[in-house]
């Protein structure tokens, strides 16, 4: 019924640079730290895959994955 998409973040490579909550805060949260977390279960909605690629692609570590399935 349609793709799945989600995101998720390596937690071992991010380094704070917060970019990917600047970019797609509906996506992405900051720990007390200033780290990026993913909201929720990481699910995308069509609405919000550019939001979630913009942050994929700029993320310095590469952290961030997007998967799809369907």
């Amino acid at each position: 019924m349609g793709d799945l998409t989600k995101v998720q973040i390596d937690s071992e490579r991010c380094q704070g640079h917060g970019r990917c909550y600047d970019l797609a805060p509906g996506l992405f949260g900051e720990d007390d730290e200033g780290f990026g977390t993913v909201l929720g279960d990481g699910v995308v909605s069509s609405d919000n895959v550019h939001e979630a690629r913009l942050a994929v692609s700029n993320c310095p570590e590469r952290a961030i994955s997007i998967t799809e399935e369907g």
